[in-house]
């Protein structure tokens, strides 16, 4: 066969790529890139000097060019008004969106500003503290933001993710048995929370320590805004306190760092009753969302971890939440 195998996911040259970004950015010849992640988009850390940045290349297919538009619209909101966020940086030409023509189609890039500080999973409760304070900053600038983006709803969140997880797992699996109630559940849910009292605006949906910098635990970055869409505010109260909760297995320590959490969140702006009433049940209905995109993504993120096992550990950890919150959907 002599023409050129066709790909649908390929991995771009540190070595070209850093030429490209030098030229596109007038960085200097001392502009270096390397690939630091290739999972659902693929993230190069460049450094020029002393100066360093994230350069984002997106999955092909995965985002539209208006869709991407879109993130760094609410990203330039939230820098202009002086929240802490990694934000997109133009180029020469003032432009944010780098058209790349990979093997597989056209994929676009973004180069982003360098979050100061490092992740760690571990931090005390006083930068939990912290955490708070700074996420309901973000959530002030994006009340009533609105995104020509996906808008989270029972729909996207619960009934269609479940339509793409069984279609990947195919055998109907006390799992999937699971999820199907529980998606039944929180749709009731939803339909029975008090809709003016919650605010709504634009939301992270990925709150977590994967997508935070903290620098010497007294300051915190947020970046990838990758997943950003319109829906609920709570959602990404809720869903840092899961992942807290995942982080945490001793669930007095837990207890600690959430209380922490949230009373610095509501020194900065208040949450509803109606809301407090419903951060158990948003984050269910986030990671319901999230177990199919795994699952509709995996021919590009290769997940080799996901299988039925997998789908038990993911579900095992919904049931841990559940138990502590009480929640029973029988």
């Amino acid at each position: 066969m002599t023409e050129k195998f066709p790909v649908i996911h390929s991995t771009l040259s540190p070595n070209v790529l850093s030429q490209f970004i030098q030229q596109q950015y007038h960085l200097s010849n001392q502009t270096e890139c390397k690939l630091f992640r290739a999972a659902m988009n693929h993230l190069y850390i460049v450094t020029d000097g002393e100066e360093k940045y994230v350069f984002r290349v997106y999955t092909c297919d995965w985002r539209t060019k208006s869709e991407i538009e879109e993130e760094l619209r609410l990203l330039t909101h939230l820098k202009e008004n002086n929240r802490p966020v990694a934000y997109p940086i133009a180029d020469q030409s003032n432009e944010y969106i780098q058209e790349i023509n990979a093997p597989e189609g056209k994929r676009f890039g973004v180069l982003f500003s360098y979050a100061k500080g490092t992740k760690t999973a571990k931090f005390s409760p006083e930068t939990s503290f912290l955490i708070g304070q700074e996420l309901a900053r973000v959530h002030q600038s994006t009340e009533n933001f609105t995104l020509n983006r996906i808008t989270y709803d029972p729909k996207i969140l619960l009934s269609d993710a479940i339509l793409r997880t069984k279609d990947f797992f195919r055998n109907t699996t006390d799992e999937i048995i699971f999820l199907e109630k529980l998606s039944g559940f929180l749709a009731l849910k939803f339909d029975t929370i008090s809709k003016p009292s919650l605010r709504y605006g634009a939301v992270h949906l990925d709150v977590w320590f994967d997508n935070m910098h903290l620098d010497h635990e007294k300051e915190v970055t947020f970046f990838d805004f990758d997943f950003s869409g319109n829906g609920v505010l709570c959602l990404d109260i809720s869903y840092f306190l899961y992942q807290l909760f995942s982080t945490n297995l001793n669930e007095n320590e837990y207890q600690i760092k959430a209380d922490s959490f949230l009373k610095g969140y509501v020194t900065v702006t208040e949450i509803s009753q109606e809301e407090k009433d419903f951060l158990p049940f948003a984050c269910l209905a986030i990671m319901t969302y999230y177990i199919s995109i795994q699952c509709d993504r995996f021919e590009y993120w290769t997940n080799i971890f996901l299988n039925e096992d997998h789908l038990k550990r993911m579900v095992g950890n919904l049931q841990r939440w559940m138990t502590y919150h009480k929640i029973d959907i029988e």
